[in-house]
């Protein structure tokens, strides 16, 4: 099994803890994985990415241009962003809130009101999920990472006891049965 996936979204969206339960799963299943994070202005909003690269053997930790099984967008114009990472017969799987950039905050661009549309013209299966509502509804907006890794489990046939096993072995204590409520909402989706 050789899976390349690039997480893509806006500072505090949780796209580094998303990679690292990704990562967690990979190693109980007994597979290589290589983790590698841009943060860019991730502290002001900014686009963050994360590459997620797992198989029997991975030797590079960077998903390169058009090699990604899957884009997983925690923000819908992030998902625009990085389509050229996706290989064909690739799968983008989003969160459908929108968070407005800098740019649009200031007045000086507009947010497109189309953003997916545009996408699924370029002939790309789109997985669509409204993870805010799903978070808000277990007890938290920050959870939208979680139920998004339940969509990409679903999605990919992921072994769902392993990947609740990684969640329980990376999310503090605190908040985990929230993100496993999370996590059992997305795997709805």
């Amino acid at each position: 099994m050789k899976t390349n996936i690039l997480i893509v979204g806006v500072g505090g969206q949780g796209t580094l803890l998303a990679s690292r339960i990704l990562g967690r799963y990979a190693q109980l299943k007994g597979l290589d994985c290589k983790l590698s994070e841009v943060h860019g202005m991730s502290q002001r909003g900014g686009s963050v990415v994360t590459h997620v690269k797992m198989a029997d053997k991975v030797s590079s930790p960077i998903v390169a241009l058009h090699d990604a099984d899957i884009v997983l967008s925690f923000e819908k114009l992030e998902s625009a962003r990085y389509l050229n990472f996706l290989k064909d017969g690739g799968v983008v799987v989003v969160n459908t809130q929108q968070i407005l950039p800098m740019p649009v905050i200031c007045g000086m661009k507009e947010y497109p009101t189309d953003v997916l549309e545009q996408v699924k013209t370029r002939g790309i299966n789109v997985v669509e999920a409204d993870a805010l509502s799903i978070a808000e509804s277990v007890g938290s907006a920050k959870a939208v990472n979680v139920v998004m890794i339940g969509a990409l489990s679903k999605y990919m046939n992921f072994d769902k006891d392993k990947m609740t096993e990684a969640i329980k072995g990376t999310v503090p204590p605190k908040f985990l049965d929230m993100n496993l409520a999370a996590f059992e909402k997305g795997y709805e989706i």
